[in-house]
């Protein structure tokens, strides 16, 4: 199998720009992307099972990774909630397909959302990792919108090596994260 375009951008531009910029004394030390968790909460799934089929078929196919389902961790009688109930679904994406999912959003789905200027820079923890929400799951090219019944949002973490939010940033924006430009 090929090596993915992003990961072969970030070895050849990404990493001497932010050895440069941030003057690391190696290359070890220049941030990398370790993990992309994808993440998809199903709150109607409490009065129907099947929605969780659903969301996690939908998580696998976006991916290209079995996803899996998210359980409640505890009883909220107000949800009607109970302990160990299915509620939502995940995927957590390393390596080449971690790539390719990022190469797909940043080129495909990004660009299909409705209105699109751009996402927002304030989606950092502090610590260099990034959270992105998704409002709907049919920005996707691989969800078929004939086959959606309920239209779900996401969220979307890049777990990164970097230490500051400033690292983070440099390193998302290299690899063509579309940052809302400020005026």
């Amino acid at each position: 199998m090929a090596t993915p375009r992003l990961k072969e951008k970030y070895l050849k531009d990404v990493v001497p720009v932010l050895k440069d910029k941030f003057q690391y004394q190696s290359i070890m030390q220049v941030p990398k992307i370790q993990k992309i968790c994808i993440n998809k909460g199903i709150g109607a799934a409490v009065a129907d099972k099947k929605l969780i089929d659903v969301g996690v078929e939908e998580l696998t196919t976006i991916s290209g990774q079995k996803a899996v389902a998210t359980r409640s961790k505890k009883d909220i009688s107000n949800f009607k909630l109970r302990n160990n109930q299915a509620i939502g679904a995940k995927v957590t994406l390393r390596g080449e397909r971690m790539y390719e999912f990022l190469d797909r959003l940043v080129t495909i789905a990004l660009p299909r959302v409705r209105d699109f200027k751009g996402v927002s820079d304030k989606g950092f923890d502090g610590r260099g990792n990034y959270t992105l929400g998704v409002k709907e799951q049919i920005i996707f090219p691989e969800i078929s919108i004939d086959k959606v019944q309920k239209i779900n949002g996401m969220d979307i973490t890049f777990v990164t090596t970097a230490t500051t939010d400033e690292e983070s940033y440099e390193l998302l924006k290299a690899l063509g994260m579309p940052f809302v430009t400020k005026n």
